[in-house]
């Protein structure tokens, strides 16, 4: 089988996050700030990186394709000419045909207002319908993302800055954290649900008598620099950070909360705070919480790393069998190590991992993942552990089975893809090649976040990766999220 990798061979078998928003206002060392920002939030965007600032008269900018510290090194000295008192910045992680110069973020106009900038964690699920309205109108895009949609209806709209950001953001639907920065201004937004994160941070700089604040896609964000968390900004918050202070309004119908689950399962880092709870603990309790729905007859739990390590520690501690560390990351395995030819594919998870047989030999090894995709690395990874000499193999995920694509700003395979889409769970299991296979249920896992189980009626996440259920209008994929597109990139064909 031939897999259709996306930008790592070795990763292709995980969600990605889109990317990652940070935004600074008050200090002389903004774009400095920001880059020490992007790079703690390197794990929701690995593709290309950007900054803009503003020194009181012009607007400085750096976008390019890479990681965080190879385009802001300082041996480069790009940070040092990104001048001023106010920045934003972005991480990016594209899909296939996405990948172009164009489409790194911020983004930046000239407005009758002043410039702008953009930058923008989510997808926008009608972008495509109103990027054909727009072009239809005159509107001439530059891009292939969907951030551009929000420009242009910008343009369109009446009024002061503020008025015409909520007037764009009025007509469209999503899931959105954007943070914008004009020549007076910086903007943090969040759509109504609050399904993707944005915080709010301070930092106190006494030798300059100052503060400046932040705006960040996670808390650390701000811990880097040891800024301190204020508070999330809140879902429909449009926050204004001036000279003045700091402004909040809700210019947004409520709608109810649905916060991304998965943020807690995968994305997020594991030491950030996440709308009040530590990403950490969550990831223990769920592996609790599997262990007290799946015991297993087993010598050693094993995490299959990184992310699977918080959970690995909470199913040993509830079950009372010890965690090992029984497979060994390797660390500096980059995107460009060899051409990903298919064999080079296939070495992809030795190249990662490879088993500690010293633990592993002669045990009954329960491995702990936090999700299966496509089950491509899932397969590798057990028969990797069993030629390490382990006398059984069982599997236990930290979230309930992956049947749906997601629209709402994570790179997902389409649902033919999905393992858990196309296969029964007994199928799964001989697939991957283990002696048993469980996930933890749906209610399992709001349990582990402290409800008592999930209410179908109202929800307390967007868990539509796993249910189906899609809070938000998928305008632009039909109501049944058929359409295997991304619309953060609007993917372009490439000729030939």
């Amino acid at each position: 089988m031939t897999l259709d990798v996306s930008t790592n061979p070795f990763d292709d078998d995980k969600f990605h996050e889109e990317c990652a928003v940070f935004g600074i206002f008050g200090t002389e060392d903004a774009s400095k700030h920001t880059a020490l920002g992007l790079h703690a939030l390197q794990h929701r965007g690995q593709e290309a990186t950007g900054i803009v600032s503003f020194d009181g008269k012009e607007f400085h900018a750096h976008r390019e394709t890479g990681q965080v510290g190879d385009v802001f090194d300082k041996n480069r000295g790009i940070v040092e000419k990104l001048k001023g008192f106010a920045a934003i910045g972005h991480n990016r992680y594209s899909t296939t045909g996405g990948d172009m110069v164009r489409n790194i973020q911020p983004l930046f106009a000239d407005f009758e207002f002043g410039g702008l900038a953009v930058a923008h964690n989510g997808n926008l699920t009608n972008a495509l319908r109103l990027r054909k309205e727009l072009v239809k109108h005159g509107a001439i895009f530059q891009s292939t993302t969907d951030t551009e949609t929000l420009i242009h209806l910008m343009a369109h709209a009446q009024g002061n800055l503020i008025e015409r950001l909520v007037a764009a953001l009025r007509r469209v639907e999503g899931a959105y954290s954007l943070v914008c920065m004009s020549r007076k201004k910086l903007i943090g937004v969040r759509d109504p649900m609050g399904v993707r994160p944005l915080v709010l941070g301070k930092l106190s700089e006494p030798s300059k008598d100052s503060t400046a604040y932040i705006l960040a896609s996670e808390t650390c964000g701000l811990d880097i620099m040891g800024a301190e968390k204020v508070r999330d900004v809140l879902p429909g918050e449009l926050i204004v950070i001036d000279e003045k202070g700091v402004h909040s309004q809700f210019p947004f119908p409520k709608m109810a909360e649905r916060f991304c689950v998965f943020e807690y399962i995968y994305f997020s880092r594991p030491d950030s705070i996440v709308e009040g709870h530590s990403v950490y603990t969550a990831r223990k309790a769920i592996g609790r919480e599997l262990a007290r729905e799946h015991p297993v007859e087993a010598d050693v739990i094993v995490p299959i790393p990184d992310s699977g390590v918080p959970s690995a520690i909470g199913y040993a501690e509830e079950s009372g069998v010890p965690f090992e560390y029984g497979i060994i990351r390797n660390h500096y395995v980059g995107r460009t190590f060899i051409e990903p030819t298919d064999e080079i594919r296939h070495l992809g998870v030795k190249l990662k991992h490879n088993a500690n047989r010293a633990v592993i030999e002669g045990k009954r090894v329960v491995l702990i993942d936090d999700s299966i995709v496509r089950g491509t690395t899932s397969r590798k990874i057990v028969e990797m552990i069993r030629a390490a000499g382990a006398t059984a193999v069982h599997m236990c995920i930290a979230s309930p089975p992956t049947t749906y694509s997601c629209y709402y700003g994570v790179d997902t395979p389409e649902r033919s893809q999905l393992m858990a889409a196309r296969m029964s769970h007994e199928e799964m299991r001989q697939a991957i090649g283990c002696d048993t296979l469980t996930f933890i249920t749906m209610d399992g896992l709001y349990r582990a976040m402290g409800h008592t189980g999930r209410d179908p009626a109202k929800p307390a996440y967007c868990d539509a990766c796993f249910s189906g259920d899609y809070p938000i209008r998928l305008t632009d994929f039909g109501d049944s999220g058929g359409q295997p597109a991304q619309l953060s990139l609007l993917r372009e064909q490439k000729a030939g």
